[in-house]
């Protein structure tokens, strides 16, 4: 497992596409004796492909201004408990949901990525260094 392929696994792992991320960052730390690398390209991989998706949900309800009933309602529960509710875009299925419920909700992009990258950066951190630690 290189580098690069950690990271696009990553980012393709913060889409709709159904893959994990967290074995291919567990080989890279078991290969490369170290966490800190590789828990920095995974977390950067994902947060980047959290923000594709954030930003693809922002333009859709953008060019459909009108979401349905039960969109707005999900969307207003996101705003209403705000960003920290972001320190679960990591969880699998409702992680993607959401990362893109907070473009449908237009969050401002700033408290997206801050709030997004401490939840997706913990999770690495605890498999990195759980990993390092066998």
């Amino acid at each position: 497992m290189t580098l690069l392929l950690l990271f696009v696994w990553s980012f393709a792992a913060a889409t709709i596409l159904p893959l994990s991320s967290e074995v291919p960052l567990a080989v890279e730390v078991a290969r490369s004796g170290g966490w800190g690398i590789p828990v920095l390209v995974a977390t950067l991989g994902n947060v980047l492909g959290a923000c594709t998706t954030y930003g693809l949900a922002r333009a859709a309800i953008t060019a459909a201004p009108d979401p349905s009933p039960r969109v707005a309602r999900a969307a207003g529960l996101l705003a209403r408990h705000g960003p920290p509710l972001l320190l679960l875009s990591w969880v699998p299925l409702i992680g993607d949901v959401f990362v893109a419920l907070a473009g449908v909700a237009r969050m401002p992009v700033a408290p997206f990525v801050v709030w997004t990258t401490i939840g997706k950066a913990t999770r690495y951190i605890v498999v990195g260094v759980g990993v390092a630690s066998l």
